[in-house]
């Protein structure tokens, strides 16, 4: 099964930052004609990373400096969400610090920041972290084994550590599935989900055992619908890309084969690398029934970003010649894409 282009391909603009880009992220819109994107931003020259805010204005596509803030390490995950009157920022470091800024829900400027000193959640970098829906709660994993939960109040923050494996499983990826569940990724392509109402350990766990391959990859990135909680999408080394479904916990349904099933030709390539960051796709109108899996986007290594459907030939939006490090698709207007590129540049894309 090949990749196709759209035949109708999405308008894409690309954007120089002179600045290697780490991470990217809509802000949620302040009205229909104020939009804004939030920047990871480090600079190899001067060995300064920075959170910036820059303003988007379509027709040409330009990124507008707006308001930015300087991080004391470089910055490992980013995260963003709409609460209450606030827009928050929610920033983790290769140092092992977090970070949240909150932002002026009329101009987005900057207005204030709490954080979590180096060393106090993980030994080391923080591998991830993700924002609640409806409530300023953020779940953090590293390679330390650990797993803690961050409360953030208006000037204040509290935190506790839910697991600790002593550095005997590292995790990769965190999302949260429900305001007390969520599901981590981490090496072995292995899986876990976590239930807050179950103490002591995650309630249920996947490995990627169906393949002798799989043992060796890594999940760089985990999503869940909020209307379909029960599965989990993941992607990862070796152009890898599958669901877990935990109504069926140890057969895991591969959308993109890698290095995995070479031999499946019903399994479609879509990369031979590393899957960065995988989305569903919002935007995307699926044929299928509400038994299958729903469409998903994913950025890779060797420059690839490409929606995949089950069943259907992956649709590529976008080929570079450097990696596509990340990408968000924004949730108020879903045919709006942002990619992070390696190549110290920023992609936009608008998808017909």
């Amino acid at each position: 099964m090949a990749v196709t282009a759209l035949s109708d391909g999405p308008e894409i603009q690309r954007l120089p930052q002179y600045k290697y880009v780490d991470a990217v992220r809509w802000l949620p819109p302040l009205s229909p004609f104020d939009r804004f994107a939030v920047l990871a931003s480090f600079d190899s020259d001067s060995d300064a990373s920075s959170i910036e805010i820059h303003s988007y204005k379509p027709n040409p596509a330009s990124l507008e400096p707006h308001s930015s803030w300087v991080s004391p390490s470089r910055v490992s995950s980013l995260k963003t969400l709409q609460f209450l009157q606030k827009t928050v920022i929610a920033a983790s470091t290769y140092a092992g610090s977090l970070h949240f800024l909150f932002s002026n829900s009329t101009d987005a400027s900057l207005e204030s920041e709490v954080s979590v000193p180096e060393n106090e959640l993980h030994r080391g970098s923080i591998s991830s972290i993700d924002l609640m829906d409806g409530g300023v709660e953020c779940v953090s994993v590293a390679g330390d084994g650990r797993v803690n939960l961050v409360t953030v109040g208006n000037s204040n923050l509290s935190y506790r550590r839910v697991f600790d494996s002593s550095g005997l499983v590292s995790y990769t990826t965190a999302k949260w599935a429900s305001p007390v569940e969520f599901a981590t990724g981490g090496y072995g392509f292995s899986l876990h989900w976590w239930d807050q109402r179950k103490p002591g350990g995650p309630v249920s766990q996947f490995k990627g055992n169906w393949d002798q391959k799989m043992t060796a990859g890594i999940v760089h990135s985990i999503d869940i619908h909020p209307s379909r909680k029960h599965t989990c999408l993941a992607g990862g080394s070796l152009g890898t890309l599958f669901a877990w479904d935990l109504r069926w916990q140890q057969q895991p349904i591969i959308l993109s084969r890698g290095g995995t099933a070479a031999g499946n030709n019903e399994v479609p390539l879509v990369s031979e690398s590393e899957v960065w960051e995988v989305q569903y796709d919002r935007s995307t109108k699926s044929n299928m029934s509400s038994t299958r899996l729903l469409p998903a986007m994913i950025c890779s290594e060797d420059g690839i970003l490409a929606i995949i459907e089950q069943g259907e030939e992956p649709q590529e939006l976008l080929a570079e010649p450097c990696s596509i490090n990340c990408f968000d698709i924004d949730r108020h207007n879903p045919s709006d894409v942002i990619c992070g590129l390696e190549w110290e540049a920023v992609a936009i894309l608008t998808k017909q």
